[in-house]
């Protein structure tokens, strides 16, 4: 345990007068693919109304930060031991500080580093980083692995990344935020999961905490998942709850089908050929074995109502990819009707617009 020293915060409460003022908690980190829990991250809490933020700001400028994070290090690394089968502990420890003598005894307090996944965090600059990928290095030969946090943040971020090689990547959280309503952090988080698939290493996107964020990292593929929707820090190594994973399951398993038509299909009128009641565009006009015969659509120009040919049908399960492809190879008359897609049976499910086909989010584009 490393030893303590007495400096006071803003609101005179002693930091490092007791180590027991630094408490853990755990937030679960998912996999999303399983929707289960594989591992959890340590977060330092502490008594008063100031934050942890707060804490290691004032352990900083008092000059005892890396007592503080030898502190948690320590705390983090006893737990370990009662983690879950199958799961590991992430433990946080900025760069800077790494190389530490406290930090380097807190971080030997346990021989056996299997489970520990150890963070780097913040972004403090790291004037000689070839010293830090022979600290990470050595924690490897341990058995712990490496994770990168904050990725995307920033140049020293990136440099960190290409000098570490993590096996762990954590995405900023200022690109999880919105991620689905913004198609530039859209295009950053797809950028970096593919740089860190080129190093073997996974991604985890941290600070999930909307449906539609999840649903945008299902989409893209990203393994891990860590957030106050999937859980938040508990006192304890707490199981992901079953709403949460029927959440989970549902959403990975609508993702699947982002690279098939099904997720882009639209309900659509349908009427018997023949059928007297005045027919509504857009809409399927039925033959007489309940076929898709004809579509009847308007003309976005003059409002004009007409009857197309069905040039294209395709099932459920055809690609995003393939369909449009098809669809602009059509004659120009029909090229930008919509699609039918049927079931195996022939029955019409719905209708695909080709600028719903054109702009659907997929992999490599």
């Amino acid at each position: 345990m490393p030893g303590t020293r007495t400096v006071r915060l803003p609101d005179c409460r002693p930091l490092l007068a007791d180590p027991d003022d630094l408490t853990l908690v755990f937030q679960p980190i998912v996999d999303l693919t399983a929707a289960a829990v594989v591992g959890y991250e340590a977060l330092a809490r502490f008594p008063g109304t100031a934050g942890p933020d707060v804490w290691f700001a004032a352990a900083a400028e008092a000059g005892v930060a890396a007592e503080l994070e030898a502190l948690a290090v320590h705390k983090a690394l006893a737990a370990v031991d009662g983690l879950p089968p199958g799961t590991f502990l992430t433990v946080n420890v900025s760069p800077h500080l790494l190389g530490s003598p406290v930090v380097q005894e807190a971080l030997r307090s346990r021989a056996d580093l299997h489970r520990v996944v150890v963070e780097l965090t913040e972004h403090t600059p790291v004037d000689d980083l070839s010293c830090l990928r022979r600290q990470t290095d050595a924690l490897r030969e341990r058995g712990a692995l490496i994770a990168v946090d904050d990725a995307g943040s920033g140049y020293s971020g990136l440099q960190q990344l290409a000098a570490v090689r993590p096996q762990l990547v954590k995405l900023d959280r200022a690109l999880v935020a919105d991620v689905d309503s913004d198609p530039v952090r859209m295009a950053l988080a797809e950028m970096i999961g593919e740089f860190a698939g080129r190093i073997d290493a996974w991604l985890l996107a941290e600070g999930v905490e909307t449906q539609a964020e999840l649903a945008a990292f299902a989409r893209l593929g990203v393994p891990l998942a860590q957030g106050w929707l999937l859980g938040r820090p508990e006192p304890a190594f707490a199981p992901l709850a079953d709403d949460v994973a029927q959440l989970v399951r549902a959403q990975v398993a609508r993702a699947r089908l982002t690279e098939s038509v099904a997720s882009l299909l639209r309900p659509v009128r349908q009427y018997e050929l023949g059928e007297d009641e005045p027919m509504v565009p857009p809409a399927v006009v039925l033959g007489p074995h309940g076929e898709p015969a004809a579509l009847l659509l308007s003309d976005p120009r003059t409002g004009e109502v007409h009857r197309s040919p069905v040039s294209l049908r395709v099932h459920p399960s055809t690609g995003i990819e393939d369909t449009l492809r098809r669809a602009l190879t059509r004659p120009p008359a029909q090229r930008f009707d919509p699609v039918v897609c049927t079931d195996p049976t022939g029955d019409v499910l719905g209708v695909l617009r080709i600028e719903d086909l054109a702009t659907a989010p997929r992999p490599g584009r």
